[in-house]
């Protein structure tokens, strides 16, 4: 039996009933449909959330220094000078700028308003590192050392704005005990994972002045911008050397950006894989739906498979053409399922304002498990075909 013919005359026996056809199909392309629109729209949502985060940069390490006690087991302070914190930057040649922050919470108003927000002391490097873009006024500069002034973020211009008019610049806002003239106000910027806290919803003031306002300020917090051959590795060894050797009895967590995004892109496959497998239910089903439409055709066509049988056709070509006929039904049914899940998530990414990129990955596999399915489940109902005694199928009506 030719390819050729085995090919048209499933065509024919498709064609001839039409409407079994379309809704064994429709099976196959809704699981086609969603294996490939979730795993598409799963892979845009991670690498969005890649991209938005490798524009902090991927050359940051951030240092977290545990609190556990006031007072280290020598009796000396436990907290970080600031001196100190900058010596960090001779510690190792990758590091290429210092930024110690501190992070205070006290009561804030703004012309007998109250604000909900933190406090936080930063340097002049904090804005470079962090990318920290102004919309209107200056940055901290480290040449304001304990000057009363401020930057606020733009949540906490926003809270201004709801039941005031005025230009906050040159305006003064009372945290705790302490004035402060604003003379900045920070753009909106994403969050950033290596920063503790919303720098959007905080007040930013000199650390200097953060120290001399509020006595529990202390230095916990340090971010580092590296240099682009920087071992991470080494430089957290000789970070956590030199701190242990300032602050006995402390304990020092880092976050490191390219380490991050690694974890990152292999939550990403796992990600993708398991929406793959959720989607693929549906697929399941739709691979039962073509194994019943068949198992019917078996049925009503006993007779046309005892003719055959009876003028010279054998076993395996009555079940070659059944099961040629289940696979060419998975094939429309995946090739039109990719087509609609690649529809689907190109809705998906105009509707969450990503980019749409074309992967190659989702409709290959939505195509290549659909003809799969088709196979499997097809080839049940085939080998039913091909066992009917042809005297027995062309007694049945």
């Amino acid at each position: 039996m030719k390819w050729a013919m085995v090919f048209q005359e499933g065509w024919r026996n498709l064609l001839a009933r039409k409407l079994r056809s379309v809704l064994a199909l429709m099976g196959i392309l809704v699981g086609t449909a969603s294996v490939v629109a979730m795993m598409t729209s799963g892979k845009l949502a991670t690498n969005e959330a890649l991209k938005q985060f490798k524009l902090l940069g991927t050359d940051l390490l951030a240092v977290t220094i545990s609190d556990q006690t006031a007072f280290s087991s020598s009796g000396s302070h436990a907290s970080l000078s600031l001196d100190q914190a900058k010596d960090l930057l001779h510690v190792d040649p990758g590091i290429l700028k210092v930024a110690p922050y501190v992070q205070v919470y006290d009561p804030m108003q703004f012309n007998g308003h109250a604000l909900e927000g933190a406090v936080f002391g930063v340097t002049e490097n904090f804005a470079i590192i962090t990318h920290l873009q102004m919309a209107s006024g200056r940055f901290i500069s480290d040449m304001d050392h304990t000057a009363p002034f401020c930057v606020i973020g733009d949540e906490l211009y926003q809270q201004i704005r709801q039941f005031t008019r005025v230009n906050p610049i040159g305006q003064q806002i009372q945290v705790g005990r302490h004035v402060f003239t604003i003379m900045g106000i920070a753009a909106l910027s994403s969050q950033n994972s290596f920063v503790n806290g919303n720098v959007n919803h905080a007040i930013l003031v000199p650390i200097q002045t953060a120290f001399l306002s509020n006595a529990y300020a202390a230095i916990n917090s340090i971010l580092l911008q590296l240099s682009e051959k920087a071992e991470s590795d080494h430089v957290e060894k000789h970070v956590e050397d030199y701190l242990r050797k300032n602050l006995s009895g402390k304990q020092t967590l880092f976050r490191d950006a390219k380490e991050l995004v690694l974890r990152m892109e292999k939550q990403n496959a796992i990600f993708t894989v398991f929406l793959g497998l959720i989607g693929g239910v549906s697929l399941l089903v739709g691979g039962i739906g073509v194994m019943n439409i068949m198992l019917v055709s078996v049925v009503e066509r006993r007779r046309e498979i005892g003719i055959r049988l009876a003028v010279g056709a054998t076993r395996r070509n009555i079940q070659f053409l059944f099961l040629v006929e289940a696979v060419m039904l998975a094939m429309a049914g995946g090739f039109l399922g990719v087509i609609i899940g690649m529809g689907v998530a190109y809705v998906v990414a105009l509707y969450s304002d990503w980019p749409f990129t074309l992967f190659l990955m989702p409709p290959l596999i939505g195509f290549v498990v659909s003809v799969a399915t088709g196979i499997f489940f097809g080839f049940y109902p085939a080998y039913q075909a091909s066992r009917w005694d042809p005297v027995v199928a062309l007694r049945m009506e």
